[in-house]
């Protein structure tokens, strides 16, 4: 952790909506008139898509069916703790970017699942923002969460996870269900030994629990929407927090324990702008006073 230049990480699995929450604090950055580095963890994988596949197969030969982007071997998570722990110490550092689709690589003039090359942090910047799969990972000696001053979890109930994922990777990826739900069964050792134990290391973690049927994911024709869910905020350190305030202002919120809000679904925007916004201006204004 840095007061002299904070990181903020948001961490959460494929499909979890990590994207969702990237886009609400790229308001509180606008409205505060913030200068921020993101970093997306994707940019952070070992192997571009070719590679990857490459380093399945090979996997595979050695007995390996559950090689994946969740766990260590495929991602350079020495190189995100040393990211972080730079940064922390000097505001400087390397990254670089992923490209998803052909409209991202167009623009760097690169084909679609490769990496761009590492460039440097910007100058001057009041904080790095981390979005991705590993913002809270510790294991071995590797300990990427210590460099974080604030660690969010994004973390929907797995049935809905799956429904977003599905969505999301048969719309905008062209992947077939049958190689979507191949990933899934694949990824599952990993995840429970990588991407669910970053949720107890999180400051706040945020839960969407669908209102209706999801008992079935393969089946669902549509992502269940903001007003068919709630949301469950968990405060790792509910001192400092004004859930009063919070109550009033987020209208059919209850607390059902001392450090646990919840809210419905389409208050989750603006909660995230109350509970964050304060959060983000006391490191920055620690940052000024450093």
């Amino acid at each position: 952790m840095s007061i002299s230049y904070p990181i903020v990480a948001i961490t959460g699995s494929s499909g979890a909506g990590t994207s969702t929450v990237l886009h609400s604090f790229r308001h509180i950055f606008r409205r505060e008139g913030l200068i921020v580095q993101i970093v997306q963890g994707d940019s952070f994988h070992r192997f571009d898509r070719e590679g990857m596949l490459d380093a399945m197969r090979v996997a595979e030969e050695k007995g390996n069916t559950n090689f994946s982007h969740f766990g260590p071997e495929s991602n350079l998570l020495e190189d995100l703790a040393n990211l972080f722990d730079v940064y922390g110490g000097s505001g400087k550092g390397q990254f670089r970017r992923y490209l998803h689709n052909s409209d991202e690589a167009s623009f760097y003039k690169q084909e679609s699942g490769t990496f761009t090359p590492w460039e440097p942090i910007r100058e001057n910047t009041d904080l790095l923002f981390y979005e991705g799969l590993h913002g809270a990972y510790r294991h071995k000696d590797i300990d990427v969460a210590k460099h974080v001053d604030l660690l969010v979890g994004v973390v929907p109930i797995i049935n809905l996870e799956w429904i977003q994922k599905l969505h999301r990777d048969q719309v905008t990826r062209g992947y077939s269900q049958e190689a979507i739900v191949d990933t899934i069964l694949r990824r599952m050792p990993d995840y429970v030994n990588y991407i669910i134990p970053q949720f107890s290391r999180t400051h706040v973690n945020f839960q969407r629990v669908p209102t209706v049927d999801t008992s079935n994911p393969f089946v669902a024709r549509s992502i269940p929407t903001a007003d068919e869910s709630m949301v469950v905020i968990r405060f790792a350190d509910p001192k400092g927090i004004d859930f009063p305030y919070l109550l009033s202002m987020l209208d059919g919120s209850v607390m059902t324990r001392p450090n646990t809000l919840v809210i419905p679904g389409g208050k989750m925007g603006l909660a995230m702008q109350l509970i964050f916004t304060p959060m983000v201006l006391r490191l920055v204004e620690l940052k000024k006073k450093v």
